[in-house]
C-alpha cells in the first residue's frame, strides 16, 4: 500500500538543490556571492541609493591551510535601506518568501537566493548564518538556521545595540566551497556586475588577502521600476480566477470576532439571527458579511477563527471554506434566510465585467474594454461573481486572441540606458570603438521587455573572435552560454555582409534584457529561452550595431589609405623634383613643398570626412529609400526613430 506524504518547500530544495544552481562546492560558492550581491543591489536601486557593496571570502578559521574544497565564510555588506528587524527571520529563513513576487523588474524572481545559500551552508557545514541589519541608529544581529522540514527559521540568538555606521545590511554564510576553481567565475561576476552597474562601488576581498576594487564611474542611476497592473495578454485562467476572487474580496472571519461579540453580545448563531435582524440597518457592511456567514454556517462566534472562507458562489448558492484545524475543504449550501442570503449574494457578485477590466488591467480604458467584450461576445454588465467556470475560460482565451490591447506599460522596467552601458563598456574593455543601442519596449505573452546591446572593438579586448557578455535584469549570466538565445542570434548573423571578420577581430558584444519575467530555462537563472519576440529584438539590435562597426572599419581603412598615400607623396615628390632639376639643368628645384602642402591638406580633408562619416539618421533614411526602391536589406525594417547611434572613436 502506497503512503502519501507532504514535504515543505525547504525540504524540496534541500533534496533538489541542483535546480537552484547549488550543484557542487565550486558552483555553490559562486551562487552564494551572486545571490547576496543581487539582493544588495536591488535594495539600493529601489531606494535610489548609490550602491557600495563589499564582498569578503575568508577561509573558516578551523580549516585554514587545508586543501579545497573546505569551509569558507562569505560576507556581503551594503549601504542600502536594510530590512526591518521583524522581517529578518522570515526573509532569510523561509523558502519562497520575499518581496520579489510583484509585477516589476527585479534581479531576483523566486524568493530563493539568500535562503538557498543559507540552506546549502547549513547542510554542508552545520554552521548558522549571521544577519546584521542597521536601521534608525540601531544594529540588530540575528544568528539563525533553518528548520528544513517545517520551512521556518530557527533563531539561535538575537542582539540589539546602538550603531553610528548609518544603515545597511550584512550577511555572513559559512559553506563548503572550492575557491581555487570558483575564483575566476567570482572575479568575472564582480567585473561584469561593475560593467552593468557603473554607478556602484564594488570591492572583492579574496581568501589570500588580495582585493579587487571597481569604483563607480558615474553618479546617475536608472529610474527605479514601478509596480504595475497585469496586462490582459499575459493572463491565464488561474490568474484571472484569482483576480476575480480578490476583487470580490477576501473575508477574514477571525478579524471580526471581537467586533461581533462586542456589538451583538451573543455567541450563538440562533440568537444572533434575531439580534442581527433587529440591528441590521445599523451594522457596517463588514459586520453584515461576518454575521451572515456565521448564520449560514451555523457557527458560534467563538469558532470564527477556526475557518477560512475561500469563495462564495452565488450561482450554485454555496459557501466554500476550509476548516483550519484539519485543513479540510468544505462546502455549505446557503440557507433561505433574509436579509443574510441576499447580502452574501450582493457581496459575491462583485463589479460588472466592464468595471473589472478597467480597474484591474493596465492600459485598458472604457473604450478598449467595450471593444474587447464585444469581441469576446460577453455582456459588459454581467457581474464577475456570476461568471461560470466555462465563461472564465472563454474570457481568458479571448484576452490572448484579441489584438486591440495597447502594448504593456514599460514603467515597470529599469533598463541601464545607453549612456551608462557605454560608460561601463569603455571602463572595462577600453576599446578603440564602441556603439550601443536601446531598442523600444516590446512584449512577449503580455510581459514587457527592453533589449539593450553594445558592441566594442579593439583596444583592450584580448584575443580574436566574438566574446559575448550576457545580462538579464542587470545580472551577469556566466554559465550555459551556448544554450542562450543571444548566441543563437549571433551565429545567425551574416557578418561577412557587414565586412566584419568575426573570427579574426577582437570584438565584445554585451546583451542586456530587462523584463518583469525573464524566460529563464532553469531556476538557476543562467540562460534565456529563445522566445521569438526576444530573438527578433536582439537580432535587429545586433544588425544595427554591425552596420555601425562596418562604417567605422571602413572609415578606418580610408584613413589608413590616406596616410599611406601621404607618406608616398612625402617620400617620392622630393626625389622627382631633384630628378627633374638635374634633367633640365635648372638652377633651382621646383616649388614642390607647396604641392606637398596641398596634397596634405587634401588628405586631411578626406580623413576628416571619413572620421565624421554619415550621421546614423541619414544612413537610416538612405537605407529606407533603398528598401522602397526594391534594394533588399536583411534588416530593412529594424530601425526606428527612437534608436540613437552612440559610436565614437578615440
Amino acid at each position: 500500500m502506497s503512503i502519501f506524504t507532504e514535504i515543505s518547500p525547504s525540504e524540496f530544495f534541500y533534496r533538489n538543490r541542483d535546480l537552484a544552481g547549488f550543484t557542487n562546492p565550486t558552483r555553490a560558492l559562486y551562487m552564494t556571492v551572486r545571490e547576496l550581491v543581487e539582493n544588495s543591489l536591488d535594495a539600493c536601486d529601489s531606494s535610489s541609493i548609490l550602491p557600495e557593496i563589499s564582498v569578503s571570502i575568508r577561509e573558516h578559521v578551523e580549516v585554514q591551510g587545508m586543501p579545497d574544497p573546505k569551509h569558507y565564510t562569505v560576507t556581503v555588506k551594503d549601504n542600502g535601506p536594510a530590512i526591518e528587524p521583524e522581517h529578518v527571520p522570515l526573509a532569510f529563513g523561509k523558502v519562497l518568501y520575499g518581496t520579489k513576487f510583484t509585477l516589476k523588474q527585479n534581479r531576483g524572481m523566486f524568493g530563493l537566493g539568500a535562503t538557498m545559500a543559507i540552506l546549502y551552508g547549513q547542510i554542508t557545514t552545520n554552521k548558522p548564518a549571521v544577519i546584521r541589519t542597521v536601521r534608525d541608529g540601531y544594529a540588530y544581529e540575528y544568528v539563525m538556521m533553518l528548520d528544513i522540514q517545517r520551512n521556518k527559521p530557527i533563531i539561535l540568538s538575537k542582539s540589539i545595540r546602538e550603531s553610528y555606521n548609518g544603515r545597511g545590511l550584512e550577511v555572513s554564510i559559512t559553506l563548503l566551497g572550492d575557491y581555487s576553481k570558483a575564483q575566476q567565475k567570482v572575479r568575472d561576476y564582480i567585473a561584469q556586475t561593475a560593467l552593468i552597474t557603473p554607478y556602484a562601488d564594488i570591492v572583492l576581498e579574496e581568501p589570500n588577502g588580495s582585493s579587487i576594487s571597481f569604483k563607480r564611474i558615474m553618479d546617475k542611476m536608472p529610474n527605479p521600476p514601478v509596480e504595475v497592473k497585469p496586462h490582459p495578454a499575459g493572463i491565464d485562467v488561474e490568474t484571472l480566477r484569482r483576480l476575480i476572487q480578490s476583487e470580490i474580496g477576501s473575508i477574514a472571519l477571525h478579524e471580526a470576532k471581537e467586533r461581533v461579540r462586542e456589538v451583538l453580545r451573543s455567541s450563538s448563531s440562533r440568537v444572533l439571527t434575531d439580534i442581527a435582524r433587529e440591528r441590521w440597518d445599523k451594522l457596517s457592511i463588514s459586520m453584515r458579511t461576518a454575521v451572515s456567514l456565521l448564520i449560514m454556517l451555523d457557527m458560534d462566534v467563538e469558532d470564527m477563527d477556526k475557518v477560512r472562507i475561500d469563495r462564495i458562489d452565488p450561482v450554485a448558492d454555496e459557501i466554500h471554506y476550509t476548516a483550519l484545524l484539519d485543513s479540510e475543504y468544505r462546502t455549505a449550501k446557503m440557507k433561505d434566510l433574509e436579509p443574510f442570503r441576499s447580502h452574501l449574494h450582493s457581496i459575491a457578485m462583485g463589479d460588472t465585467l466592464l468595471s473589472f477590466l478597467v480597474k484591474n488591467f493596465q492600459r485598458v480604458g472604457l473604450s478598449t474594454a467595450k471593444r474587447f467584450l464585444a469581441f469576446a461576445e460577453m455582456d459588459e454588465g454581467k457581474r464577475i461573481g456570476m461568471l461560470r467556470n466555462e465563461e472564465i475560460v472563454r474570457l481568458a482565451d479571448a484576452m490572448h486572441r484579441y489584438g486591440g490591447f495597447l502594448p504593456p506599460d514599460a514603467t515597470c522596467l529599469s533598463p541601464i540606458g545607453e549612456e551608462a552601458l557605454e560608460a561601463g563598456m569603455r571602463s572595462i574593455f577600453k576599446p578603440e570603438f564602441v556603439a550601443v543601442v536601446q531598442r523600444p519596449p516590446s512584449a512577449y505573452s503580455g510581459f514587457p521587455f527592453i533589449v539593450e546591446v553594445g558592441i566594442a572593438y579593439g583596444g583592450g579586448i584580448e584575443g580574436k573572435g566574438i566574446r559575448l557578455y550576457r545580462f538579464a535584469n542587470k545580472i551577469p549570466l556566466l554559465y550555459d552560454e551556448g544554450s542562450d538565445v543571444a548566441w543563437k542570434v549571433i551565429d545567425e548573423i551574416d557578418w561577412a555582409r557587414y565586412k566584419v571578420k568575426a573570427d579574426e577581430m577582437p570584438i565584445a558584444i554585451v546583451t542586456h534584457i530587462c523584463s518583469t519575467r525573464i524566460p529563464y530555462k532553469t531556476v538557476g537563472k543562467e540562460y534565456i529561452a529563445d522566445r521569438p519576440e526576444i530573438e527578433y529584438e536582439l537580432k535587429n539590435a545586433i544588425r544595427f550595431l554591425a552596420r555601425r562597426l562596418s562604417m567605422y572599419l571602413s572609415r578606418k581603412g580610408s584613413i589608413a589609405m590616406a596616410k599611406k598615400r601621404l607618406g608616398l607623396y612625402s617620400r617620392y615628390i622630393p626625389l622627382l623634383a631633384r630628378f627633374a632639376t638635374e634633367l633640365s639643368r635648372a638652377e633651382g628645384e621646383p616649388r614642390y613643398k607647396r604641392l606637398l602642402r596641398l596634397g596634405e591638406q587634401y588628405e586631411q580633408e578626406i580623413v576628416s570626412m571619413s572620421m565624421g562619416g554619415v550621421r546614423g539618421e541619414e544612413v537610416d533614411r538612405h537605407e529606407g529609400a533603398n528598401s522602397a526602391n526594391g534594394i533588399e536589406h536583411d534588416d530593412n525594417n529594424d530601425i526606428d526613430g527612437k534608436e540613437r547611434w552612440l559610436a565614437r572613436d578615440e
